[in-house]
């Protein structure tokens, strides 16, 4: 078997090629490269939240570049109109007929650039198209490209001129991941890089996969074993969201799928056909940080989203170790 064949049926070689080549611009982003790989494999969308300049924009640039994803950019702004988005129907004078001007959306891979400083209207304008995958203009119902996927990014220190994304918006974003700052070792490799090549930068990273590599890693995800007890751990959790009394609302169901599906994907990228607890684990916190509405008296006493999930984590127990999942394989 060629390698380019089996860079498009196993997961894990598809991940490993995506990550090596966003690393020759960027290092030290391997868990947001990580998430976004499980988010393309399962049909997902990911809010990614950071101060500027940490290169969110250009690590969904890299991944759709080294993906082989159409990728658009949209930079949102209180100004910004649903049909800027979507597009619209244009009269054209020499034909004397409306023709459709297809908006951003109708990409692969869109890149939704400050999202909270979009208005409500303009940031529901996203729902139907992230939900259904489909554009609705002027009665016309127009199915988006395959595959689809929303990446957002949202700025967290500056709260003047910015509409905190609804509960239904948010809950539409498989994963929130947080781009840190980076560690000094990273960061002088990152200077070392841009000194040697100033214009070092997105062009410079070839494609590795192509859509129908991720159809074919998708179909492999699907197949990923989930024993009894895995599924019992991760409704043990969402339950536990609901009943946790510094939560107001826990999870939703889409939660719980988005748990089933990314712990089959992590599983399959990290070389394995059955998923174990530690895959929920890992998910716990991208899937839950931005679903969870905390208490007003867990607001005042400094209690985060965060520091939620890590209590869900420690008050609900996994199942045991890894080699009865193993067995279960055998068995199924």
């Amino acid at each position: 078997m060629s390698e380019r064949t089996d860079a498009e049926t196993d997961p894990r070689r598809l991940y490993e090629q995506v990550q090596a080549e966003v690393e020759r611009v960027l290092v030290g982003n391997e868990r947001v490269v990580e998430f976004l790989t499980i988010a393309a494999l399962t049909r997902g969308h990911v809010l990614l939240e950071g101060v500027p300049g940490v290169a969110k924009t250009t690590l969904a640039n890299l991944f759709a570049r080294a993906s082989g994803l159409e990728y658009t950019r949209i930079q949102l702004t209180p100004d910004v109109l649903p049909a800027d988005i979507t597009g619209t129907h244009i009269y054209r004078e020499a034909t004397g007929e409306f023709t459709l001007q297809r908006g951003p959306i109708f990409a692969n891979l869109v890149v939704a650039d400050e999202i909270n400083r979009a208005t409500p209207k303009t940031q529901s304008a996203l729902l139907e198209a992230m939900e259904e995958r489909t554009v609705t203009l002027e009665g016309e119902t127009l199915r988006l490209p395959t595959p689809f996927m929303v990446i957002a990014t949202q700025n967290p220190i500056e709260m003047e001129g910015v509409f905190e994304l609804p509960e239904a918006q948010r809950d539409r974003f498989s994963f929130k991941l947080t781009v840190d700052l980076p560690n000094r070792a990273h960061e002088r490799e990152v200077l070392d890089r841009f000194d040697d090549a100033p214009e070092l930068g997105p062009d410079d990273v070839s494609q590795v996969v192509d859509g129908d590599a991720i159809a074919a890693a998708r179909e492999a995800v699907a197949a990923v074993h989930v024993a009894d007890p895995v599924k019992e751990y991760i409704l043990d959790l969402t339950g536990a969201s609901r009943e946790h009394p510094d939560v107001v609302h826990g999870s939703s169901p889409r939660a719980t799928l988005t748990f089933l599906d990314g712990a089959k994907a992590r599983a399959a990228i990290h070389g394995r056909s059955y998923v174990i607890p530690d895959d929920v684990k890992a998910l716990a916190e991208p899937t839950l940080v931005h679903r969870l509405i905390p208490s007003t008296d867990a607001e005042l006493s400094d209690v985060t989203t965060a520091d939620l999930v890590s209590d869900l984590l420690a008050s609900v127990d996994p199942p045991g170790a890894d080699t009865r999942f193993e067995a279960s394989v055998d068995e199924a």
